[in-house]
């Protein structure tokens, strides 16, 4: 059994619908980050960069104790190697993925997430910020738009690095963007959309508050006020 320690983001979606595409069992556990989870101690041992989604995998492959995992991207790579999907063993073809799941990690996640708090969450509205990171997300959705124009996917066939992609280009609306604008990588987001295993990994937590409810200043000031001192 894996324990995924989850709340509905574009990052806990990510490996959601990677656990829902490869149809393991797994046992959610919410982490509340309006209200200061990922600072406890024990959530801490897991995560020491107090950030979700975390795992614990209880049956590792070599039979050992179990196994904690933070960062999305290392746990999308651990749970297909396990699993042997979506992400190849060939050299070139895993170098191919790679490169696209850590252009997410280093690129499409973090200039998506500025472009959210300046957009959405930030106390004030501080234009240049609101204007470097709209149109750092535009560089990137074209960046996809070339990519994906003479090929189905990011990396060869659907892998990791669609699966890390396609949750933050869902909150295209939230970063200033219409999909219409890039037809090639609508197509690709759409073909995406209508997998089931997508649907149910985006429906994953759909009972608890996302992250744009948040009203409270409280709320606001642990979500992104805390230093972890």
């Amino acid at each position: 059994m894996i324990d995924l320690y989850f709340w509905p983001t574009p990052n806990g979606w990510k490996v959601s619908i990677l656990l829902e595409e490869l149809g393991v069992p797994y046992n959610l556990i919410p982490v509340n980050i309006g209200k200061g989870d990922q600072f406890e101690p024990e959530f801490l041992k897991i995560s020491p960069n107090n950030r979700m989604p975390a795992i614990v995998d209880h049956d590792p492959v070599d039979g050992g104790e179990p196994i904690s995992i933070f960062e999305s991207a290392a746990i999308m790579t651990y749970l297909a190697d396990k699993y042997g999907r979506f992400m190849p063993s060939e050299l070139r073809a895993r170098t191919e993925v790679n490169q696209w799941l850590f252009w997410q990690m280093g690129g499409l996640g973090p200039m998506a997430g500025q472009a959210h708090h300046f957009r959405l969450y930030a106390p004030e509205k501080i234009q240049y910020g609101i204007d470097r990171y709209t149109n750092e997300v535009v560089r990137l959705y074209g960046v996809m738009e070339r990519r994906l124009a003479d090929r189905d996917y990011l990396a060869g066939d659907y892998s990791i690095a669609d699966m890390a992609a396609f949750p933050w280009v869902s909150r295209h609306e939230r970063q200033g963007q219409d999909l219409n604008d890039y037809p090639i990588l609508k197509r690709w987001y759409d073909s995406i959309a209508a997998r089931d295993a997508v649907k149910r990994g985006l429906a994953v937590g759909a009972d608890l508050p996302q992250v744009t409810s948040l009203k409270s200043d409280e709320s606001k000031k642990i979500l992104f006020g805390h230093n972890n001192k």
